[in-house]
């Protein structure tokens, strides 16, 4: 029985600690702290540098069907084998540095605009004196959608 109310008193004292321990650590933050959330999908949607982009990769992907339609041809029509697997592994070398090139580009232009909408949220943000800024597909509730404010800026 003394076993009992020594384990008792001992988890009782634990169970305080714990409880002292996360109300300092909840007390940390500060009462006007302020959370925004913001729907990024349809920030990036209406993004006019995500729209160019999009134009500009599908510009660049039609001019890349073209030559490589143009290269089956010129290759289909030599009649020599040994010329022919010459001049497809020509064309094999080209599409694949282009498409190379295309894609690196493309990253590199989206890398850029993600970083500029990245920094109007978060300039937006500090204006209007929010603390912490998350994704709203991340947050189940709490915090103020900014999105609509956001949207103009990005166009």
């Amino acid at each position: 029985m003394k076993n009992n109310w020594k384990f008792l008193s001992i988890a009782l004292a634990a169970f305080i600690i714990g409880m002292t321990v996360n109300n300092f650590a909840v007390s940390d933050v500060p009462s006007n702290f302020k959370v925004a959330v913001v729907n990024v999908p349809k920030v990036v949607e209406a993004s006019s540098q995500v729209k160019a982009l999009k134009d500009e990769n599908k510009k660049k992907n039609d001019a890349f069907i073209k030559f490589v339609e143009t290269a089956n041809t010129a290759v289909t029509k030599e009649k020599d084998a040994n010329k022919q697997k010459a001049l497809k592994n020509k064309y094999e070398k080209e599409i694949k540095a282009k498409l190379d090139a295309n894609n690196k580009a493309y990253q590199t232009k989206l890398a850029e605009i993600d970083k500029n909408i990245s920094n109007i949220i978060s300039v937006d943000a500090r204006a209007k004196g929010y603390n912490l800024v998350l994704a709203k597909s991340s947050v189940l509730m709490g915090g103020d959608d900014i999105t609509d404010a956001i949207i103009p800026k990005v166009k």
